[in-house]
């Protein structure tokens, strides 16, 4: 009997969570424009309400790894995805910077769950072969969710209001949390389309079999991980420069570009259907070089340091060419080249974290998330006072810091002992 497939509808699911992830997350940038007119609100005013997301997501990513770990990716995705949808719908019920600031908060605790606990969900359903394809197809969900908003949000924005968007993702997004808690397992095992031949070869990744008890998650050899703590550095300087697209490439193309509301929504997806291809192509040359040099290290760490050197590179010529189109290929490119990088980070988090991958990815993320807390706010600063140039400059000396300093992560060195 040929071995069942129910390890890549598990895969699809992760996809299409991280897709409504983002579709949720990315609506609040292409929205902003409106949201700044309506709230009568400066770039320094939107950047600090912007960035109560991200202190929530960040300060709330350990406690939702570790309640991945603990109670499992089928329960806690399925809570924090109906947690988020309802405060994405009220998001559309805010007035000024107050209540928008409020509601992008418990939004944040919400979301903070997602990629520890849909990385986490991961770990039983791959073969250790194939880690960092899967979270490159993982991930590419998120910036395929990231690449079809802004043009969305624009045509709701122009038939309905920037209100409705919200209430509508919001809606969308409690309905597929039902369906990842009717479909998921956290086991293998437990899943009715599971057969022999495909648990046979998900024994490969050295989960299939059901622990006696849940393993108590190290925290004191997790957070002295040095090689952790290198990982956790490289992804801040990414988190810095993802929110800077995320959040205000649709405000610099619009002030910066001159772009129309309707030019600005498709040229903001531009870089993100790129980013889209270059997660998954990550993973895959990761796996590829992993196996073909029979070194884990260096299969994974080339990926990383090629990816943040092209993003450095090409966010110069990004912001400084005269021409706008020259500008955006550039800045797409500059995407690409950072997204190369992220199949990487979170295999790196399975290498060394294994059964408390939801802990170690968290520790990860929070720094990541750091980063795109100061960057959100940081971004209005220099672009109020310095221009728009700054900001891609800073941007582009984070991706070169991040190439430095992935020559020092091991992903053979565990972090949880």
């Amino acid at each position: 009997m040929p071995a069942s497939r129910v390890r890549y509808g598990v895969l699809l699911l992760t996809f299409l969570t991280s897709f409504i992830m983002y579709v949720d997350r990315v609506c609040m940038g292409t929205a902003a424009p409106s949201i700044m007119a309506d709230f009568h609100l400066s770039k320094i005013a939107m950047g600090w309400s912007s960035s109560a997301f991200n202190w929530a997501y960040a300060l709330f990513q350990v406690p939702g790894g570790w309640m991945a770990d603990r109670y499992g990716a089928r329960l806690v995705l399925a809570g924090a995805m109906a947690w988020w949808s309802a405060f994405t719908a009220a998001t559309g019920f805010s007035f000024n910077a107050i209540s928008l600031a409020s509601a992008r908060l418990f939004f944040g605790m919400g979301e903070a769950a997602a990629f520890p606990a849909s990385s986490r969900a991961l770990v039983r359903w791959l073969p250790i072969s194939r880690r960092a394809f899967g979270q490159g197809f993982q991930h590419a969900g998120s910036r395929f969710g990231a690449a079809v908003t802004p043009p969305l949000v624009v045509f709701l924005i122009a038939r309905l209001s920037w209100h409705w968007v919200f209430y509508i993702f919001g809606i969308a997004g409690i309905l597929w949390a039902v369906g990842w808690y009717l479909y998921y397992r956290d086991y293998p095992q437990d899943h009715p389309g599971v057969n022999p031949g495909e648990m046979e070869i998900l024994r490969l990744s050295g989960f299939s079999s059901k622990p006696k008890s849940v393993p108590r998650v190290p925290w004191g050899i997790i957070l002295r991980s040095r090689n952790l703590w290198f990982l956790s550095s490289m992804y801040f300087c990414y988190g810095w420069v993802l929110w800077m697209y995320l959040f205000w490439l649709p405000t610099y193309l619009v002030e910066a570009r001159h772009f129309t509301q309707l030019k600005m929504g498709l040229a903001a997806s531009t870089p993100l259907l790129a980013a889209t291809v270059t997660n998954m192509l990550g993973g895959w040359a990761s796996d590829k070089l992993a196996h073909r040099l029979s070194d884990l290290r260096r299969g994974r760490l080339f990926v990383s340091m090629v990816g943040f050197a092209v993003a450095g590179i090409a966010l110069i010529p990004g912001v400084l060419a005269d021409d706008a189109t020259t500008g955006l290929l550039c800045l797409t490119l500059a995407l690409a080249g950072l997204e190369f990088t992220v199949a990487v980070s979170w295999a790196i988090c399975l290498d060394i974290g294994g059964d408390c991958s939801g802990s170690v990815s968290a520790v990860m993320n929070t720094l990541g998330n750091i980063g795109g807390a100061i960057s959100a706010v940081a971004i209005g600063y220099l672009a109020t006072h310095l221009g728009w140039n700054w900001p891609f400059l800073v941007a582009s000396a984070m991706c070169i810091s991040a190439a430095f300093i992935a020559t020092r992560i091991d992903p053979n060195r565990s972090a949880v002992g």
